[in-house]
């Protein structure tokens, strides 16, 4: 298994697609109604409004007016609004590009819980973006949306304990993670998962596979999928 790299930074929103959303006879009745409510202080016709713009759904595309309503609902707390306005800082996206606001804005997610928002601040701590390089502040996060059943959160922590470079080196651990990697992974993500796990299986010793093969059991026992 290779040295760990930074993870490639994902560009995923949250946002669901709308495009449908407002597929009805008089679509622009429906935009008027959407943006009355947002400009009421409505944090979700806000995050509906921001991603209207980003998407070019029903109005022109303006990245600039998408930040605009996504950091009103943000600032309402939003966690969707909040995770997309890290994106948006993080690529220049409308806004000037900013590793530490977004760092700030995925935060103020992780702590709602987005498993995607964790991840990404995760590897804001792993590689030094936004905020001070901090492995266990990486690790911590990285958990946290692993937890949540992020497949490539629980390849990275099946890799950092396979390694020992963040973590403490440890085999149960690296099993563990990348068992749950390649129980939730589909593809070549699976096929990689499940081979990372093959070549952990035999270093561990019978014993020690015996009980990294009873916690994955337990762990999917007490996290059914949703």
């Amino acid at each position: 298994m290779s040295e760990i790299q930074g993870s490639p930074f994902r560009v995923i929103l949250l946002a669901a697609t709308i495009s449908t959303l407002f597929a009805t006879s008089s679509p622009s009745a429906d935009v008027k109604t959407l943006r009355k409510q947002a400009e009421a202080g409505d944090p979700k016709a806000q995050f509906n409004i921001g991603s209207m713009y980003e998407n070019g759904s029903g109005v022109k595309q303006d990245y600039a007016e998408a930040a605009k309503w996504y950091r009103r609902a943000a600032e309402r707390g939003d966690a969707r609004a909040q995770y997309n306005l890290g994106i948006f800082h993080q690529n220049g996206w409308g806004v000037p590009k900013d590793d530490a606001e977004a760092a700030k804005w995925y935060r103020k997610a992780a702590m709602q819980g987005a498993a995607s928002a964790q991840y990404n601040l995760g590897f804001m701590y792993h590689n030094g973006r936004g905020v001070p390089q901090d492995y266990a502040e990486a690790a911590k996060w990285y958990r946290k949306a692993a937890e949540q059943g992020d497949v490539d959160a629980t390849r990275i922590l099946g890799l950092a304990y396979y390694l020992g470079k963040w973590v403490p080196k440890d085999l149960v651990q690296s099993y563990f993670w990348f068992s749950l990697a390649a129980s939730r992974a589909s593809g070549d993500e699976y096929q990689q998962a499940s081979e990372a796990k093959d070549r952990v299986a035999k270093e561990l010793t019978p014993e020690k596979l015996k009980a990294a093969q009873r916690m994955v059991r337990e762990w999917e026992k007490s996290h059914p999928r949703k």
